[in-house]
């Protein structure tokens, strides 16, 4: 009777290796997808994400309108008596009661970035229109300022101000 112990690998040894590694592979294979499927879709991931504008061809007192996650964001370069009027208007005057400087960036005084959806039932109102000269809602006719405040009308707030940021004097980013 004889035993052998070998130090040395057999061909069954390597077949039980080799057996391993691709049911590994094939179980890994067969995961990727489930896992993949989760992650939200290429097309969803760029509707959510902040976007870059450049300021630099919007004239002073020109308003131009983007669009984030679906909204309008308009973005208004106020002249300088714009923003003297809007920041003449007495509080007590306001049904939504908000200084001019808690709605722009401080050192940016002239861009008024705003989201354009009415307050009142959601319509887009115009800009540089109204009473006002800020934004006109042509459904109810709700008017803002040119703070993007409510001045007359059913709307029962001001336009809401995005998340928004300063990257150089002439270039934001919104979200």
């Amino acid at each position: 009777m004889t035993t052998s112990t070998s130090a040395e690998p057999t061909r069954r040894d390597f077949l039980y290796v080799a057996t391993g590694a691709v049911a590994a592979v094939g179980a890994v294979a067969t995961a990727w997808p489930f896992i993949s499927q989760m992650n939200p879709d290429a097309s969803t991931v760029a509707a959510g994400a902040p976007i870059d504008v450049d300021l630099a061809p919007v004239a002073e007192g020109q308003a131009i309108k983007v669009f984030w996650r679906g909204k309008p964001i308009y973005i208004m370069n106020r002249s300088k008596k714009e923003v003297e009027e809007a920041r003449a208007v007495p509080l007590s005057q306001l049904p939504d009661p908000q200084t001019d400087q808690s709605r722009v960036k401080e050192g940016h005084d002239q861009w008024l970035v705003v989201i354009g959806i009415c307050t009142h039932l959601g319509c887009i109102p115009i800009a540089h229109q109204g009473d006002y000269d800020g934004f006109f809602c042509p459904c109810h006719g709700s008017q803002y300022d040119t703070s993007g405040r409510i001045r007359r009308g059913p709307a029962p707030a001001n336009l809401p101000v995005p998340p928004y940021a300063f990257l150089t004097d002439t270039k934001i980013k919104i979200g």
